[in-house]
């Protein structure tokens, strides 16, 4: 008799147990379910894994279509991160860290890449001190990520503006310090001058100065202009590449003919991209305006104008057979503010075309890089979005 009543005492403990197992069980998914946070459970010994329905779902998988492998998960591990994802986690395995941390990007079902905090902790070992089970959860944290990207983005043009803006300052500080100096010495000798003559003179350099003063304060008022429309994409509107750049060529017709040059637009007429025509057109104008300022005195200038497309990007080349520019002295800068390359051979050179060419393009939300060689000629590429 007394035996039947432990029996039943101990059938009672048993089910009130396996009660709050169920009880913690429920507990447990429905936390699972609303943190949407993925379990992994890692039997080292047989290789053997668990993965809950949230990690599976994570990746856009039902619950019978992944295996429990370790090769499930590792497999799908982006390419780029699975170097730091193993260095991680066998740093753990060898109590190198207390805990297993690691984001990585796993493919999904569809072929797109999610973002996944991995953190998991060795919870049993064998005699010898060998991990023998490790448990861990993963997390989405593919919003952060974007997030992140999209600040990094923002530092990093913040950043490139306030060094533009620094350079900008430095210069305009410089140009305007450089002309009220000019000023300053011609009123100077205006004073100490001892005939009308002499006078006469300082008038007409002090009239030089002034004209001077004035297309600097128009050639950065051009690029003030640009820097502060930032917001280019709302003037967007359709157009073709090639009728963009025939009506730049006509506009510089007289040019064209004074210095002989071949101009071959080689721009396919099916080309369209969504731009701002007139940063486009100032662009394209520039660039072949440039080519025939610096081209050759020894042979027939010729000017090719071409593009290459992608899925997403067109890119304009301008190439010409001009006397070219050695990028070994002056690959730096090419696209600065007030910067010449040729000496005296040039005297209509301000050095800003340049400068306002990669300003307008980057305010298009493109790139400009140049390839030249010395008394060979120059090629521009510009790339676009379409």
């Amino acid at each position: 008799m007394e035996n039947s009543k432990l029996l039943y005492i101990e059938c009672l403990n048993n089910d009130k147990y396996l009660e709050e197992l169920i009880t913690d069980s429920y507990k447990w998914r429905f936390a699972l379910e609303n943190s949407n946070i993925g379990v992994w459970d890692w039997n080292a010994k047989t290789n053997e894994v668990f993965y809950s329905e949230e990690s599976k779902q994570m990746i856009g998988y039902e619950d019978y279509e992944i295996g429990n492998t370790s090769d499930e998960w590792d497999k799908r591990v982006h390419p780029e991160d699975r170097e730091a994802y193993y260095r991680d986690f066998n740093a753990h395995l060898r109590g190198e860290l207390d805990i297993y941390i690691n984001e990585h990007r796993i493919r999904c079902k569809d072929g797109s890449y999610t973002w996944i905090l991995d953190r998991g902790k060795v919870v049993s070992k064998d005699n010898d001190g060998k991990p023998t089970r490790i448990i861990g959860t993963h997390s989405n944290i593919t919003k952060r990520k974007e997030v992140e990207e999209a600040l990094k983005i923002n530092l990093d043009l913040i950043t490139n503006q306030n060094d533009r803006l620094h350079n900008f300052t430095h210069i305009v500080s410089h140009n305007l310090r450089t002309h009220v100096g000019n000023f300053e010495s011609i009123l100077e000798f205006y004073d100490q001058a001892s005939s009308e003559s002499e006078k006469e003179d300082m008038v007409n350099h002090l009239k030089t100065i002034s004209k001077s003063l004035t297309e600097t304060i128009t050639d950065l008022n051009s690029i003030i202009s640009i820097k502060s429309k930032s917001d280019t994409k709302a003037l967007n509107q359709r157009v073709n590449l090639r009728d963009v750049a025939k009506k730049v060529m006509e506009s510089l017709v007289l040019d064209i003919k004074k210095h002989n040059v071949l101009i071959e637009n080689l721009i396919p007429e099916t080309i369209y991209l969504n731009t701002n025509v007139s940063y486009l057109n100032s662009v394209i104008h520039n660039l072949i305006s440039n080519s025939i300022k610096y081209s050759s005195k020894t042979r027939q200038p010729i000017i090719t104008l071409n593009c290459d497309v992608t899925i997403n990007t067109i890119q304009l080349t301008v190439k010409d057979n001009g006397i070219g520019i050695d990028l070994n002295k002056h690959k730096d800068k090419i696209f600065q503010l007030y910067q010449t390359f040729h000496g005296t051979q040039r005297e209509d050179s301000k050095g800003i075309g340049l400068y306002i060419t990669k300003t307008q393009v980057e305010a298009l939300g493109g790139t400009i890089e140049v390839d030249s060689t010395p008394n060979q000629g120059t090629c521009f590429k510009v790339t676009l979005n379409t």
